[in-house]
């Protein structure tokens, strides 16, 4: 394990020119220097993406394998954790923007990714992102469109993210629906008369079905870090993991990177939960017919595994009488996201002038 530690911190390079720290170039394959302009490739992993076996990675000795120790800060104020490369510029909470201290910093085991999406746009575009977006928001105080001047308050961060495989094999019961229609007479009043007429009713005919099903489930995606305070927004989460790297930790450089603090039983457990509606969705298709009722899924998985994911978001911070807003952009997609704050004198002399212009039109109607 210590040769394969060794081989990871190698990947982190200096520039060959000025002595300083490449970082990863977004939308590119490529670090750079920021002082002297140098470019390097990342090399890809031949070996393709890691995916680890679940039933032996749970095991005691499994959960030693594949794994590193990295640096971690913890944020006092939002209790956010983050691994901050030693050469990371800003030391400020990525989701609160409150200060980290540096000597607060310890060790700590984490299973390494075996994927990683990287980023597609720098900071730079980002920040214009957010800035066009708060410019289009009615009754936004102004001092958040203050605040989107400053590219400072927008950083990028890599979220963890589990993802599990597992061949399904699944046997159900329940009742296959097809419609049916009949005439149904009734009387209706025309004319003052009444009129005896017919209408189409729709019934169901059930039938009682079971059978067996089987697949594979690829690509469970499951959220690996709780964000109680600052929840990703699901309009962001549009990530499409066709675009997944094998991991180098050259993608990472210059980025924050959140360790998971859900475990991986815990993610698994959520992704036998999926597996389970997916399970419960191909026996309604396999069912067939208008509509079905299922009465029972006797799910099993098999040949499960796993891996660590990064996927890339900026997070821009800003406060606003006393209370902490997020803001969120897909580091892939540029979709963006987020609570918002209202500025209540601007939506109170709104509601005057809307009062104000009703009261004119109805004084010159009436003129």
């Amino acid at each position: 394990m210590e040769k394969e530690k060794k081989a990871i911190s190698e990947q982190k390079k200096s520039c060959i020119n000025c002595g300083a720290v490449l970082q990863y170039k977004p939308g590119t394959t490529e670090i750079t220097c920021d002082y002297c302009g140098y470019n390097e490739t990342i090399l890809k992993n031949q070996n393709g993406f890691k995916e680890l076996a679940l039933e032996t990675y749970l095991s005691e000795m499994g959960s030693q394998s594949h794994s590193e120790e990295i640096m971690m800060l913890h944020c006092k104020n939002c209790g956010a954790n983050q691994h901050i490369e030693e050469h990371y510029k800003s030391l400020h909470c990525v989701y609160c923007t409150m200060p980290l201290i540096i000597k607060d910093a310890y060790k700590e085991d984490w299973i390494l990714p075996g994927a990683v999406l990287p980023f597609q746009f720098d900071q730079k575009k980002s920040h214009q992102i957010f800035t066009k977006w708060v410019s289009n928001l009615w009754f936004a105080p102004n001092n958040l469109k203050k605040a989107a001047l400053d590219p400072q308050n927008t950083k990028g961060l890599y979220l963890p993210y589990w993802t599990f495989d597992a061949q399904f094999y699944a046997s159900y019961t329940g009742h296959r629906g097809d419609y049916y229609y009949v005439n149904v007479p009734y009387t209706a009043t025309v004319n003052g008369k009444s009129v005896r007429k017919t209408r189409q009713e729709r019934k169901t005919r059930w039938t009682g079905v079971s059978g067996n099903i089987s697949g594979f489930v690829d690509d469970t995606l499951i959220k690996a870090s709780h964000q109680s305070k600052n929840p990703i927004p699901s309009k962001i989460s549009n990530w499409k993991l066709n675009a997944l790297e094998p991991f180098n930790t050259g993608f990472l450089s210059g980025f924050v990177t959140e360790k998971y603090t859900i475990p991986l039983k815990d993610g698994h457990l959520s992704s036998t939960k999926v597996a389970e509606k997916i399970a419960t969705s191909w026996a309604r298709r396999d069912i067939g017919g208008d509509t079905q009722r299922i009465h029972s899924v006797d799910m099993s998985l098999s040949e499960e595994t796993f891996k660590h994911i990064l996927l890339p978001v900026y997070i821009s911070a800003y406060t606003y009488s006393g209370q902490k807003y997020n803001f969120f952009i897909n580091g892939q997609t540029g979709t963006i996201s987020g609570k918002r704050p209202y500025s209540f004198w601007k939506i109170f002399f709104f509601v005057l002038f809307v009062l104000a212009l009703i009261l004119g039109i109805l004084w010159l109607s009436n003129a």
